[in-house]
C-alpha cells in the first residue's frame, strides 16, 4: 500500500511522548486560520511512498526512542490516507514500536476506527470551545472532534489534548474553562498541553501567494500563556 507522504522528521521531540520518528501526511480537510502548514493541504502533492519503505526508515532510529518514544503521524490530517496509516501502525507494533497519531478528529468511517485501533496514543486538537469560532475559523463543528473524542474515551486510548492559543479568539479565562471541562469529562485524557500560536509560517504562505488568515493578530505573551496554564491547574 502506498501513501502520499509531505515530510519526515527523523528525531522530533514535539509530537508525542520520547524521541520520536514524525511522518507528516499530505493533505487535508480543513483550512485552520492558525495553520503553519499551507503546503500540506493539497491531497495529490507530496511524495508517493510505500507502507514498507516508511517502517525500514522509522526502525533504523530505534536506539533513540527509549522506552517512551516511537513513531507519529501528522499532516495535514492522516485521518485522510486512515487505511495506509492504519497498515503503517500494524508494521511498527511488529517491529514493537509505540505508535502516536496527530489529528483534528474530523473524520470518522470504519477505516478510521480500525486505525484508531492499533494506535497507542492520540494527540487531538480541540482548537476552540465554541461552535462558531470552529466553523468560522476551522471548517467544521465542534461536535466532529469531541464525538471524536468520545469514541477515544470508550475505548480507553491515552489523548494528549492540545489547543493553540490565539489572542482575541480564545485567550480567555472561559475558553480555559471550558477546554478544562472537555478535559475532566474524558478519563481517558492524561495530558493537556496550550500551545503559543506563532507567525513564522507566513513565509510559507507569502511563498505560495496564500493568504494567512491570522497574519495579523499578536503572538501571545509568555505572561498570558503563563496565566491560561495557570487555570488549567486549578
Amino acid at each position: 500500500m502506498t501513501g502520499r507522504i509531505h515530510s519526515i522528521q527523523s528525531l522530533g521531540t514535539l509530537d508525542g511522548p520520547g524521541v520520536r520518528f514524525v511522518v507528516f501526511l499530505q493533505g487535508c480537510n480543513l483550512r485552520c486560520g492558525c495553520c503553519h502548514n499551507p503546503d500540506t493541504w493539497d491531497c495529490a502533492a507530496g511524495t508517493e511512498t510505500t507502507v514498507e519503505e516508511l517502517v525500514n526508515k522509522a526502525v533504523r532510529y530505534r536506539e533513540y526512542f527509549g522506552k517512551d518514544g516511537g513513531v507519529t503521524l501528522s499532516g495535514g490530517e492522516p485521518l485522510l490516507q486512515a487505511a495506509f496509516a492504519r497498515e503503517f501502525f500494524e508494521r511498527c507494533h511488529a517491529e514493537g514500536l509505540h505508535t502516536c497519531l496527530d489529528t483534528s478528529g474530523s473524520v470518522w468511517n470504519d477505516e478510521v476506527k480500525a486505525l484508531l485501533a492499533v494506535t497507542d496514543r492520540v494527540l487531538l486538537d480541540i482548537k476552540y470551545t465554541d461552535d462558531a469560532l470552529y466553523r468560522k475559523h476551522v471548517g467544521c463543528p465542534l461536535q466532529k472532534p469531541l464525538d471524536f473524542l468520545a469514541y477515544l474515551n470508550q475505548q480507553a486510548i491515552p489523548v494528549t489534548l492540545r489547543q493553540v492559543i490565539i489572542p482575541t479568539l480564545n485567550d480567555s479565562a472561559d475558553n480555559l474553562r471550558a477546554l478544562k471541562t472537555i478535559r475532566d469529562a474524558n478519563a481517558c485524557v492524561d495530558k493537556t498541553e496550550l500551545l503559543p500560536f506563532r507567525k513564522i509560517c507566513q513565509v510559507k504562505y507569502d511563498k505560495m501567494n496564500f493568504p494567512f488568515a491570522f497574519g495579523h493578530l499578536p503572538e501571545p505573551t509568555k505572561e498570558k500563556m503563563a496565566e491560561l496554564e495557570k487555570i488549567l491547574a486549578e
